[in-house]
């Protein structure tokens, strides 16, 4: 795993340190085309219980593979990687799709929308993957919905897990007004990180 910080990760559990988590505004999150209404608040859970199976799962309805996912979170966030592990069988999913800051998304809109970043998926049943954003496509966002169109063959996807690595701001989404006096931008204030790559990492 790329490490984000100056220790050895060998004897720190990196992944669970920068785990936004604890970020996400779980009572809001929503799926489409899940075959137990609310069943996907189960896949957000700690780092440390990525594949434990006990507390639910994530599936679509049978026969139709394809899984929407909107995310909101209780302040803005800079996702650096995001993780997946779903089911044996042919049920992971086998394609990522990502959109942020924008609600209201639904299968039609995110099959002919431009997406900031997909990706092909690997069946990921140990939890050891995680696919590594465009990191400068992915600074204060407010909300992220992933589009999950097929899987590896079977009759539903399976997601038991989903964990998302990366920094929170001081943008609590709470705050009702937000006034901005700022008339004439100072372009020295509005640098962007290069990007980086968009492949994928392997996660001890």
């Amino acid at each position: 795993m790329a490490c984000l910080h100056d220790h050895e990760c060998e004897s720190h559990n990196c992944a669970a340190d920068w785990s936004l988590y604890n970020h996400v505004d779980i009572p809001k999150v929503v799926a489409l085309n899940e075959s137990v209404a609310g069943s996907v608040k189960s896949v957000f859970k700690p780092w440390e219980q990525r594949l434990e199976t006990s507390g639910g799962f994530l599936e679509s309805n049978e026969g139709d593979p394809e899984l929407l996912v909107f995310i909101p979170f209780t302040s803005d966030v800079k996702i650096k990687s995001i993780a997946v592990v779903g089911g044996a069988d042919g049920s992971s999913p086998s394609r990522m799709r990502a959109f942020i800051n924008r609600e209201g998304i639904d299968f039609s809109d995110a099959q002919n929308m431009q997406p900031v970043q997909e990706w092909e998926l690997a069946e990921n049943l140990r939890g050891v993957l995680e696919y590594q954003t465009r990191y400068s496509r992915f600074q204060g966002v407010a909300n992220l919905t992933l589009h999950f169109p097929d899987n590896f063959g079977g009759d539903t996807t399976k997601i038991y897990y989903i964990g998302l690595r990366g920094e929170a701001t001081q943008n609590k989404r709470d705050v009702v007004v937000t006034i901005v006096y700022e008339v004439m931008p100072n372009p020295s204030d509005h640098k962007t990180k290069s990007e980086t790559g968009g492949g994928f990492s392997h996660v001890e």
